[in-house]
C-alpha cells in the first residue's frame, strides 16, 4: 500500500495556532478540531519546538477522540539545545508525556539541512527512531527538510530507511533559487519518497499575495480565495502524502475546508492561471541572488549577504516587514552571520559575484528598509 494512501490531502499544521491572552487557545483550536474530522480529515502535525503545541493538541484532540481516528505527528530538533545523545531523546519522551498520544504516527528528525544534520548523525538518531518504530511507538519515520537538492540527494542516499520527507513546498517558491521547491520535489520523487507539503501559503504571504497576482487570481475564480490556490497548487502535485496548513483561525479551517473537502485535479485552465500568477511574480524587481554564496566565501567581516538579500526580496513581494525581518534572523543572525549594515564596502565580494550584483549598494538598501 502507498504511504499516505487512506490519508486525505490536508493536514492541519499546528505551528500557528490561534492565540488569547498570550497563550493558544485551545477552546477555539477544539471547535477547529472538530469541523477538521468532521470533514474526513485525520492528519495532525505538530513539533517539539513549537511551544504549547504538543499539550494543545493533547486538550483539543487526543484526550476527546480515539486514538484510531487521527493521525499525529511530531518532530525531534536535535539541533536545539541537545548535548548529548540523550538530550535528543528526551524530546521524544517529553513530546510523548505532552501529546499523551501513546505512539506517533509519523515521526520526523526535524529541520535538517545545513549544519543541523550533524546533530543527527552525531547523536545517531537515524538508529534510534528504528528502535522506537519496532518498539511500537513510532509507524513511519522520515524527515522535514529545508536546503538544497543536492543535499537532500546526500541524506537520501545515506538513509534509504526513511519513509517520507517534508518539504517546503508553493507556487511563490517553485523556482525561487533560495528555495528550489521544484528541485527538492523531484529529488525526493527520483528516491520514490511520498512528500508531505509544508507551507503551501509560505507562512501566510500566498493569503495576500502582491496585487498583480491577487488580480489574476481574482480574474480567474472571483469567489475563491488567494490562499486556496496556493493549496490547490500544492495538493495537485503526485505522490504526497498531506498539504500541512498551519490554520490560526476557524475562518481559517473553514476555507480551506471548502475547496478541500472534495478536492480534484487541477483542470488545464487553473493551471494557466497559476503560471500566470507565478509570471507576474518573477516580474516584481528582486534581487537576483541564486544563493551560490560565493561572496560569503572571499567577505572580511563574515556577513551574511545570500541571507539578507532573501529577506529583501520577502519585503519587496510581499510588503512584510515582520516576514523580512524574521528570515533575516534565521538566515542570517541564527547561521552565525553579520547583517548588512556591517558591511565596509571593501568589494571584495563583487568580484566573486557571478549574477554582477552590485552588493555593496543592495546591502546599503537592506540594512535601511530592515533596521
Amino acid at each position: 500500500m502507498y504511504l499516505g494512501e487512506n490519508i486525505r490531502k490536508l493536514g492541519f499544521g499546528l505551528m500557528r495556532l490561534p492565540q488569547k491572552d498570550g497563550a493558544i487557545d485551545v477552546e477555539q483550536v477544539k471547535v477547529m478540531v472538530d469541523k477538521f474530522l468532521a470533514a474526513g480529515f485525520t492528519y495532525f502535525d505538530t513539533a517539539w519546538a513549537y511551544p504549547g503545541s504538543e499539550d494543545a493538541i493533547r486538550q483539543a484532540l487526543v484526550e476527546r477522540y480515539p486514538r484510531e481516528k487521527f493521525q499525529l505527528a511530531t518532530k525531534n530538533a536535535a539541533w536545539i539545545n541537545c548535548k548529548t545523545r540523550e538530550d535528543a531523546i528526551a524530546q521524544f519522551e517529553t513530546s510523548l508525556k505532552q501529546t499523551g498520544a501513546g505512539y506517533f504516527d509519523f515521526y520526523l528528525l526535524h529541520n535538517l539541512g545545513e549544519s543541523r544534520t550533524k546533530f543527527f548523525d552525531d547523536f545517531d538518531m537515524w538508529s534510534f527512531v528504528q528502535e522506537k518504530k519496532k518498539e511500537g511507538k513510532i509507524r513511519h519515520v522520515g524527515f522535514s527538510f529545508h536546503s538544497t537538492p543536492e543535499e537532500l540527494e546526500e541524506i537520501l542516499k545515506a538513509h534509504p530507511e526513511m519513509e517520507f520527507v517534508q518539504l517546503q513546498i508553493n507556487y511563490g517558491d517553485w523556482e525561487n533559487p533560495a528555495v528550489q521547491s521544484r528541485a527538492c520535489y523531484e529529488t525526493a520523487r527520483k528516491y520514490d519518497k511520498p512528500v508531505i507539503i509544508m507551507e503551501p501559503v509560505k507562512g501566510g504571504m500566498l493569503a495576500n499575495p502582491p496585487e498583480s497576482v491577487k488580480k489574476i487570481l481574482k480574474a480567474a475564480e472571483p469567489e475563491s480565495s488567494c490562499a486556496s490556490w496556493a493549496v490547490r497548487f500544492a495538493a495537485n502535485l503526485d505522490g504526497l502524502i498531506t498539504v500541512l496548513s498551519g490554520m490560526s483561525s476557524v475562518e481559517q479551517m473553514e476555507d480551506n475546508l471548502s475547496y478541500m473537502k472534495d478536492f480534484k485535479k487541477l483542470t488545464p485552465s487553473q493551471e494557466e492561471t497559476i503560471g500566470k500568477a507565478q509570471e507576474a511574480l518573477a516580474k516584481i524587481p528582486i534581487i537576483p541572488c541564486t544563493t551560490c554564496n560565493y561572496c560569503a566565501k572571499v567577505c572580511p567581516q563574515n556577513i551574511g549577504v545570500s541571507g539578507s538579500f532573501t529577506a529583501m526580496n520577502y519585503l519587496t513581494l510581499y510588503g512584510d516587514k515582520t516576514a523580512a525581518k524574521h528570515q533575516e534572523n534565521w538566515l542570517v543572525n541564527m547561521h552565525g552571520k553579520k547583517p548588512a549594515a556591517a558591511c565596509v564596502k571593501c568589494g571584495a565580494c563583487e568580484k566573486a559575484c557571478p549574477q554582477h550584483i552590485a552588493i555593496r549598494d543592495e546591502l546599503e538598501k537592506v540594512a535601511k528598509a530592515l533596521a
